[in-house]
């Protein structure tokens, strides 16, 4: 297969798709709208995984496991998150096979194996999770449970795409019980920091935090926390949601618990997850036409060498010319991956791993043995440097801070010159059309918002908390207090 890809400008879905497959993150499974994460595309979801999972640990979190099935009476429960996903579930009706007669071998369904209850195959854990908080949670001396997992869940979309949106996905989803509103609302918030923080820093992409229009809420939440981020086709995508829920799921599981002063209580609670969704965020923000541009902190690898030699020799000098200075770099925690194969040329390589996004390469040939230099390439600038080879590490060292904080700025920027304002909605609908996130205001009503849904196919992407400014709605006229964040979203 040929390693060039489809520019960005000529049609952005087609350089994605061929991006995930090509750079060897992802590829189409047997299974229609499921993917096979192939191991370059997992070493950097288990980059991401430890991050976070270290992050809900410091905040007091533990992990835990629940099963794949849900009962239909348990789904049911909570009749807003039923209706919410009743569309995307799959179920499990029966639980044999035999020998079909009529084609020897062939097999069909044992209808003798029919299932006393339906079990659905979770969309999300809410109600398998609560239904066990019932076990576990008497009095207020068993609260709060700061619990998360990390599982995969199905959810049974008709139109897939690699990481962005397939009929199963892997994720980490936390579920807390509380004793007081306050302390479930500060915990929601706390993860939806939490999350800002991670995907800002870690993966360098800027995200605009807020909370969820009642329309695009969680289904069954009372709130819902957001992070927004902005893609380069112009189109936002959701980075990550964090859900203050009430006591709507203990009130469907009948969870209460004995309180200080001697009463009895429904128990409050958050949900909140992020997705390999974020693996398709990391492409669309940084990748270019020549492939991934990985920031430091998630590349599996962060530097690559790349000998040039002729003969075992050859390589067996490059060797000895870099192996302290690696050794030393690792010592720093900094992954360095020596690729000595003699099946490809130097030429190959180099077109491969500005491919994966690498973010540092280095190559080394009898040359600069010679000079005591090494040529230094970055991937995010696509530029060289030849420095000597004393002062190897202490480039590298200062390249990998540089390449993170660069990723994030150059993202930062295309976001705020891809930001608009507008108080006409003729305005505003021509500003959607070309994208970008269009900040306007609106009146709060569900009719409004289906309107300009209908009309533009923009949604309520994130209603800032830190953005009070009166004016009037584009389309009603009527009074807002603040302006939203519009925009079309994957």
């Amino acid at each position: 297969m040929s390693k060039k890809l489809t520019k960005r400008s000529e049609d952005y879905s087609k350089w994605y798709n061929e991006l995930v497959v090509k750079a060897d993150l992802a590829e189409n499974s047997s299974v229609r709208g499921c993917m096979v994460i192939k191991p370059y595309g997992y070493a950097i979801w288990e980059k991401i995984q430890k991050e976070l999972d270290s992050k809900f640990k410091e905040t007091g979190h533990y992990n835990a496991y629940f099963p794949l099935f849900v009962p239909k009476s348990l789904f049911e429960a909570e009749e807003k998150n039923a209706k919410g996903f009743a569309k995307e579930c799959a179920i499990v009706t029966h639980y044999r096979l035999k020998n079909d007669e009529d084609n020897p071998g062939k097999l069909k369904v044992d209808e003798n194996s029919k299932l006393e209850e339906e079990l659905i195959v979770r969309p999300t854990s809410e109600a398998i999770i609560w239904r066990t908080y019932k076990n576990w949670i008497q009095s207020y001396r068993d609260l709060p449970i700061l619990m998360n997992q990390w599982a995969n869940v199905v959810r049974w979309e008709m139109r897939t795409r690699l990481f962005l949106r397939t009929a199963e996905f892997l994720w980490q989803e936390g579920h807390t019980a509380h004793s007081t509103k306050d302390e479930a609302i500060s915990e929601a918030r706390l993860i939806n920091d939490l999350y800002a923080n991670f995907v800002t820093n870690f993966m360098a992409i800027p995200v605009i935090q807020g909370t969820k229009s009642e329309s695009e809420r969680f289904a069954g939440a009372e709130e819902t926390y957001c992070i927004e981020a902005l893609m380069q086709d112009g189109k936002a995508l959701q980075a990550g949601t964090s859900h203050f829920l009430g006591q709507n799921f203990a009130k469907a599981f009948d969870v209460k618990f004995a309180t200080k002063d001697g009463g009895l209580d429904h128990v409050w609670a958050t949900s909140w997850g992020v997705s390999t969704r974020l693996m398709g965020a990391l492409i669309m923000t940084h990748g270019d036409d020549n492939g991934l541009v990985l920031p430091p902190k998630l590349a599996p690898f962060q530097v690559v060498v790349v000998p040039i030699f002729k003969s075992d020799k050859d390589l067996s000098k490059i060797k000895s010319y870099l192996n302290d200075k690696i050794e030393v770099l690792k010592s720093m925690n900094i992954s360095v991956k020596f690729d000595d194969r003699n099946t490809h040329s130097p030429g190959f390589k180099f077109n491969e791993y500005d491919l994966k996004g690498v973010p540092i390469r280095i190559a080394v040939g009898s040359r600069d043995i010679e000079n005591k230099t090494i040529e230094i390439f970055r991937r995010d600038t696509s530029t060289k440097n030849i420095v000597s080879i004393e002062k190897l590490v202490e480039e590298i060292d200062s390249l990998i801070v540089d390449i993170q904080k660069n990723l994030h700025e150059k993202a930062l920027k295309f976001r705020k010159e891809n930001t608009f304002v507008t108080d006409d909605y003729e305005e505003f609908k021509k500003m959607i059309s070309s994208g970008g996130f269009v900040l306007a205001h609106w009146d709060g009503s569900l009719d409004t918002e289906e309107k300009i849904k209908k009309e533009t196919k923009a949604t309520i992407r994130c209603i800032p908390e830190e953005n009070s400014e009166e004016g009037k709605c584009i389309v009603s006229g009527k009074k807002s207090t603040k302006r939203v964040v519009f925009a079309k979203a994957y």
